[in-house]
């Protein structure tokens, strides 16, 4: 039975409560392990479809955004019951379309069902609203004070864009959605061309609960769209309030760069580049370097290195324990299969990447993984080294390469690493291993470390983002277009909020979260 008659994708755009198929062209997804095309084609949308998506949205935003916490976590909630319900037919769409073993498949659709959860658990507790309240002081002197009330408010509807690498949990019901909805603000989605099956079933069960809980049509849509097109259009639409993007630097500048050419200029929340530098410190290499170097690939390795978590670059200051760290993590590395990228387009895009970076002066390999043969599109792991110096000359070497490949720099003294560290650029993490002896040069590190990251991690490893209250994942530019937001845990939801103060309501016009009685 072929996959369309066995999942059920009919290759349409879904806007609102509708489906049909899009008139601008045509795509299919890529099994990147056999390169074989799997059906259904999907019909790509144009400006027309951006517009009726927005007019939907539009048209949904004061009703939904003024739906009751029960009802929109119970809409909220029953997303993530009809994505478990999907169960085995959705694993082997991911798996079919991005070559990511089902057993990750599985572990990505828990956290995308139980972040959709949290955020019904926010709605529910009421702390979103941000809720603040100075009482009137009538009788104060020299002048009375008024009664001065404050909320957080959803900012109007929100464009998606899919990433590749999570097809769940940053795509079509992934962090962002879940986010915009639970603040109250339709979302439309651009899906990820390299996954469009996972995209339409994900999709379809949005729009599903979106029926079953009597919310407007406009409340979500999903578009499908290759090159920028339908991005742009999205992004510029004068009823689009806000953008969520996870991707790659230059796609994400050109989103920023259109949103704020816009008469009305809006956010564009983008996470886009991060090489999440790892620094060994001397103790720490002196009594554990061979076992930080088998930790460092077994964590550049996790999904082929196609996670925007994974370590690209590495400092360790030269000493007892160097070579050590280098040769237990070539050895590891030697050992490690070639798996599928998620895409041809990807695997050529990391291959030059391996190639710029072996090709440069003063960079030497020092490792590299099986080669994987008989793969359509196989990423075979890298490992390079070179000096403190060398990377001085050559800042092209931090630059990110998005796959399973890492950089071990040498440095001469813990004040030439400071120095080092002080010329990067924003990321979305910093790791730090260090023992007893290496505290004081932590210290030292530490505001450095903050200037520069939205995750500090200290001897573990930054791939693998817990999903809750306290996590942040951005960072500074180009980590991310705006460092003081995150795009996992519950503090997500403030992107798509602004802040309204209420004078002297009358108690009858007062909104939800501001009555005290009165």
């Amino acid at each position: 039975m072929s996959p369309t008659a066995t999942i059920g994708l009919t290759g349409d755009l879904l806007v609102g409560g509708g489906a049909y198929r899009g008139t601008h062209g045509e795509i299919a997804a890529v099994d990147p392990r056999t390169g074989r095309e799997l059906q259904p084609s999907y019909g790509l949308g144009g400006p027309e479809d951006v517009r009726r998506a927005a007019e939907l949205a539009e048209a949904a935003f004061d009703t939904y955004r003024e739906t009751t916490p029960a009802v929109r976590a119970g809409f909220l909630t029953a997303i993530a019951d009809g994505l478990d319900a999907l169960g085995d037919e959705l694993i082997a769409r991911v798996t079919a379309e991005t070559g990511i073993p089902a057993a990750r498949v599985t572990g990505e659709l828990a956290r995308t069902t139980n972040q959709l959860r949290l955020f019904a658990d926010v709605v529910r507790d009421g702390g979103w609203l941000g809720a603040r309240i100075d009482p009137a002081l009538p009788e104060r002197t020299p002048l009375p004070r008024p009664d001065i009330r404050r909320r957080l408010v959803p900012v109007g509807p929100v464009a998606v864009f899919s990433a590749s690498n999570f097809p769940l949990a940053f795509s079509v019901a992934g962090g962002d959605t879940a986010s915009a909805l639970a603040a109250g603000a339709p979302v439309i989605v651009k899906a990820h061309s390299s996954h469009p099956g996972t995209s339409e079933l994900v999709g379809r069960v949005i729009q599903r609960a979106v029926a079953d809980h009597g919310l407007p049509e406009g409340v979500f849509s999903l578009l499908f769209g290759t090159g920028r097109e339908v991005g742009i259009a999205l992004v510029t639409d004068p009823r689009i309030k806000a953008v969520g993007f996870t991707g790659s630097r230059s796609g994400g500048l050109a989103l920023v760069a259109a949103a704020q050419a816009r008469p009305e200029p809006i956010p564009v929340y983008a996470e886009m580049s991060s090489v999440n530098p790892v620094i060994v410190l001397p103790a720490a290499l002196r009594g554990r370097g061979a076992e930080i170097g088998r930790a460092l690939v077994a964590s550049m390795t996790v999904g082929q290195g196609q996670l925007c978590t994974s370590p690209g670059l590495v400092f360790a200051v030269d000493g007892p324990g160097v070579a050590e760290f280098v040769a237990a993590a070539a050895e590891a590395l030697r050992a490690v299969p070639a798996a599928p990228m998620l895409s041809a387009g990807i695997q050529q895009a990391f291959a030059e990447g391996v190639e710029r970076l072996r090709s440069a002066t003063g960079v030497e390999i020092a490792a590299a993984g099986e080669a994987g043969d008989g793969i359509a599109a196989p990423g075979q792991a890298h490992l390079f080294r070179t000096t403190n110096a060398e990377l001085r000359d050559n800042p092209a070497l931090q630059e990110e390469v998005f796959g399973a490949s890492s950089l071990i720099v040498t440095v001469n003294s813990a004040d030439e690493l400071r120095d080092t560290v002080a010329g990067l650029e924003g990321q979305l993490t910093l790791t730090l291993h260090a023992d007893d002896a290496d505290l004081e040069v932590a210290r030292a590190l530490l505001p450095l470390l903050e200037r520069k990251a939205g995750r500090i991690v200290v001897n573990g490893w930054p791939t693998g983002v817990e999903v809750g209250h306290a996590m942040v994942h951005g960072g500074p530019f180009p980590a991310t277009s705006d460092s003081r937001t995150t795009s996992v845990g519950t503090a997500a939801i403030e992107r798509f909020l602004r802040p309204v103060a209420y004078q002297n309501l009358p108690a009858g016009l007062l909104p939800a979260g501001l009555d005290d009685g009165r």
